[in-house]
């Protein structure tokens, strides 16, 4: 019975997503054209193909910052409740970072910090 609340919040969610969906693709005007369809870049007339090829690096230099970003994200409430997870907490902390710096070292050493 305690889940019973919680199946149909979830339901009536996701009730309320598709009903949305749905009542726009019904309801919204559906007129294209060539104008429309162009991609927009702040104003700018688009030249060239869309789909050009980026190196591969800058991926890879923008996922360690997600990644790092990230870990700071996790750092800051550890630090604040340190007192009260202890040194189990402390231990678990240190394996989260020593992983973390295993893929840092594995990534300098692959070059994925060069900036090409």
């Amino acid at each position: 019975m305690d889940y019973f609340f919680v199946l149909l919040f979830s339901g009536l969610a996701a009730l309320f997503v598709l009903g949305g969906l749905i009542l726009s693709y019904l309801i919204a005007p559906h007129r294209p054209s060539r104008i429309k369809n162009t991609p927009y870049e702040c104003g700018e007339i688009p030249l060239g193909s869309a789909w050009i090829q980026f190196n591969v690096g800058y991926y890879l230099f923008a996922l360690l910052f997600l990644i790092f970003d990230v870990e700071a994200a996790f750092l800051y409430p550890w630090a604040v409740i340190l007192r009260v997870v202890g040194f189990p907490g402390l231990i678990e902390v240190g394996v989260f970072l020593l992983v973390l710096i295993l893929g840092l070292v594995y990534a300098w050493k692959k070059g994925a910090l060069e900036w090409a």
